[in-house]
């Protein structure tokens, strides 16, 4: 079998199921199949599939059929123009953090020292990093997931020291700004969730109480503590708890503002710590 048959049988197979965007998966899965980039396939289309490759093919797009994300089966998920590593262990990167880097690059510039609470893959960390030649300090509470965060960390080559505590419980350094994309589901929505996130992607990283607001009440307190007067903290919220953690801002915050994703919905809120 060629690649153009390959792409055209797998692409329908996945439509066929309901997979959302079913050419792009087929083409990510044969390229991770084959090692090639996405351009050998359209540069060799007659290209005959070992049996090594379309066993590989075969394998991903049941997998995918299952229900398996993408990025758990290529590895690989980028953000912020980055490729970072990606395993069940963590929450996969999604385009909507990419808010919470644009924000603090337009309003923590200067930024010389960054904490980033419940780093998971250590996408947040490792990019804020290099963008802000900065050194960084990113925990979270899983050690498999900060074994995942390491080794983004050294593929970019960013200063980045990774602690294992529940959020900055074993933090006592000052920080010019404070990040974290916690978990914000509220505890009834998960079983809602796309199976894709429900069922394969860690619950540690997703379920943030009965309202969806638990870590927020502890993130700021936290905040006020580590951040230099002048610091700010950035957090990634989700729409329906945007009220709730503005409330949480006390009078040593100034400047709080919500930020809103492509779709319209509130997805980042920043302050800025003026005690």
């Amino acid at each position: 079998m060629n690649l153009r048959t390959a792409l055209r049988q797998g692409s329908e197979i996945l439509a066929s199921a309901g997979t959302p965007e079913p050419k792009l998966t087929a083409e990510a899965l044969l390229c991770h199949a084959l090692r090639r980039e996405r351009s050998f396939l359209y540069a060799h289309p007659e290209h005959e599939l070992t049996l090594v490759e379309w066993i590989h093919y075969g394998r991903y797009l049941h997998e995918r059929l299952q229900g398996r994300p993408l990025q758990h089966i290529t590895r690989k998920q980028e953000f912020y123009g980055r490729e970072f590593e990606v395993s069940p262990a963590v929450l996969i990167p999604r385009p909507e953090t990419e808010h919470v880097v644009e924000q603090a690059l337009r309003h923590a510039a200067g930024a010389r020292r960054v904490l980033d609470l419940c780093a998971g893959s250590g996408n947040l960390a490792v990019t804020l990093a290099l963008e802000l030649n900065a050194w960084a300090a990113a925990t979270d509470i899983s050690f498999d997931a900060l074994a995942v965060a390491r080794r983004n960390a050294r593929r970019h080559g960013a200063r980045v020291e990774l602690i294992q505590c529940d959020l900055a419980e074993a933090i006592s350094a000052r920080f010019d700004l404070v990040v974290s994309n916690p978990p914000y589901i509220p505890l009834h929505e998960i079983a809602t969730l796309q199976r894709e996130v429900r069922d394969h992607e860690p619950h540690l990283a997703l379920a943030g109480g009965e309202t969806g607001i638990d870590y927020y009440r502890r993130i700021v307190p936290e905040a006020e503590r580590l951040l230099e007067p002048g610091g700010w903290l950035i957090v990634e919220i989700g729409y329906q708890g945007e009220p709730a953690v503005r409330a949480l801002f006390g009078s040593c915050w100034s400047e709080p503002a919500t930020e809103y994703d492509l779709a319209g919905w509130p997805r980042v809120i920043r302050a800025r710590f003026t005690p």
